[in-house]
């Protein structure tokens, strides 16, 4: 896939240098002023952009701004001269993606393109995904899988009976409520409330005022206007009802009379409500073993159970582990405005290795941790939090008496620090391990931690100032 490279630059020798190295792998546009090329930008937004910081009228920096408020996502590289260092550090706080000073140094121009070309790829591949899976902004599953392409299949079918009952059966954790958003998306009733309800939250002595509302004055502590229950909220849409394997016999009683004939009645009222709303339940339990122990009721088993979809866990389609944990990189790089692009080799095997008890909710979590935590564009297994064994471990030196105790990146941090205290802590800490084990070399630490070595001396001088001890 070829990509468009904007060069914005009032110095021809320089955008037609860089135009020669670079048409070869990318598709260029040359602009000589910002003016020009934030014009250009309605009618073409490019996929990456070299700046120059020292434009004839709007300046580079002010451009850069103007660039992200068009789009957010691209990335911008400033190009400036020596003596304006400063200015290109202050681009990056504005949202530059890294910057390169002159005379340009091809291949520290074609490192830092390639970083900002592995940030749009990984966008692009998750956009892809979603694109696939996801039609007219319906819930879906980020996924390549044959098993979840089938249960999609399956439900797109089933969705269209919009008086079928049906149930979702899945462990903790695989996206059953996705699934019932979906169905609902893709049913008659798209346009009506979806609404979900947790079983296990209502105690018996509330499952009814909660599931049928009621009437004003119906019981001690009743609302002066009464209420409307969670069933009538669901009308002409879809009611969710999750963990129903957790419901109590009392209130599976009263949901089997609603399911038989619409009609409940709130507490404390006489007169019959009949609502015509779409129920779908979802459980992690066997409920055929419940039917048998006496736990389920037999009959709201059948009434429920009319159509079922089961969720293979997350172990049982190991090819959909790594493209979930590319979607949810994206996600928390924007979260907490970090620049992750990629799974190291290392980490990838140990995803594809690791036992996901908890499914998809626990991969979202390690990844989430992983993002915040991480110092590198390149996520290392250490990251995960899944680093085992004499590899995984620090062997930059030992530690002697009197030496600061060190925050481990793999567990959770103490409440008492704050986010930006503990991002600056630990790469702060993976800088000076890398220095160690280069015996001080910037630019071999910099290669290390795979950060423009332009960066980690001004990061560097910024931890260690001179009068520092």
């Amino acid at each position: 896939m070829r990509y468009t490279v904007s060069i914005v630059d009032d110095e021809e020798t320089i955008r037609d240098s860089l135009d020669i190295v670079l048409s070869d792998e990318y598709d260029i546009l040359l602009f000589s002023d910002a003016e020009s090329f934030l014009g250009s930008l309605d009618k073409k937004v490019p996929d990456l952009v070299l700046m120059d910081i020292g434009l004839p009228g709007m300046s580079g920096i002010e451009a850069l701004i103007r660039t992200k408020q068009c789009d957010v996502h691209i990335p911008v590289i400033m190009i400036t001269a020596y003596e304006d260092v400063h200015m290109a550090i202050r681009s990056m706080k504005s949202g530059a993606f890294d910057f390169i000073l002159k005379p340009i140094n091809p291949d520290i121009l074609e490192m830092t393109i390639h970083k900002a070309i592995s940030t749009i790829a990984l966008r692009k591949e998750v956009q892809i995904l979603q694109e696939k899976y996801l039609r007219d902004n319906q819930p879906c599953f980020i996924a390549k899988s044959k098993q979840i392409q089938d249960v999609m299949e399956f439900i797109r079918t089933v969705a269209q009976s919009p008086d079928t009952p049906i149930m979702i059966l899945g462990e903790t954790g695989t996206g059953k409520e996705l699934i019932a958003k979906a169905i609902h998306a893709r049913s008659p009733v798209f346009q009506g409330p979806f609404v979900a309800v947790n079983c296990s939250a209502f105690p018996n002595e509330l499952i009814e005022s909660e599931l049928f509302g009621y009437e004003k004055g119906a019981f001690t502590g009743a609302g002066q206007h009464g209420k409307k229950g969670l069933i009538e909220a669901a009308a002409h849409g879809t009611l969710f009802l999750d963990e129903i394997a957790d419901m109590s016999i009392t209130g599976q009683a009263k949901l089997l009379r609603f399911l038989e004939d619409g009609q409940f009645y709130k507490v404390g009222s006489t007169h019959p409500h009949k609502v015509q709303t779409r129920v779908v339940s979802a459980t992690n339990k066997n409920l055929e073993k419940m039917v048998h122990e006496g736990t389920f009721r037999k009959d709201l088993f059948f009434r429920l159970c009319v159509v079922k979809a089961t969720i293979p866990s997350l172990g049982d389609r190991k090819e959909d582990i790594l493209p979930l944990a590319r979607y949810f990189i994206v996600r928390f790089n924007e979260k907490f405005k970090k620049e992750v692009t990629s799974l190291s080799q290392d980490s990838r095997h140990a995803l594809l290795s690791h036992r996901f008890t908890g499914n998809i909710r626990e991969l979202r979590n390690i990844i989430e941790r992983a993002v915040l935590v991480s110092t590198s564009r390149t996520l290392s297994r250490r990251d995960l939090g899944l680093a085992t064994g004499k590899a995984d471990t620090d062997t930059s030196g030992t530690d002697t008496p009197g030496t600061k105790e060190r925050h481990d990146p793999g567990e959770v941090m103490p409440d008492s620090l704050d986010l930006s205290t503990l991002l600056a802590d630990i790469e702060k800490e993976y800088m000076d391990r890398a220095m160690e084990r280069t015996g001080g070399n910037k630019s071999a630490a910099a290669a290390i931690l795979n950060m423009n070595h332009h960066t980690f001396r001004y990061k560097w001088d910024r931890y260690h100032p001179p009068h520092s001890t």
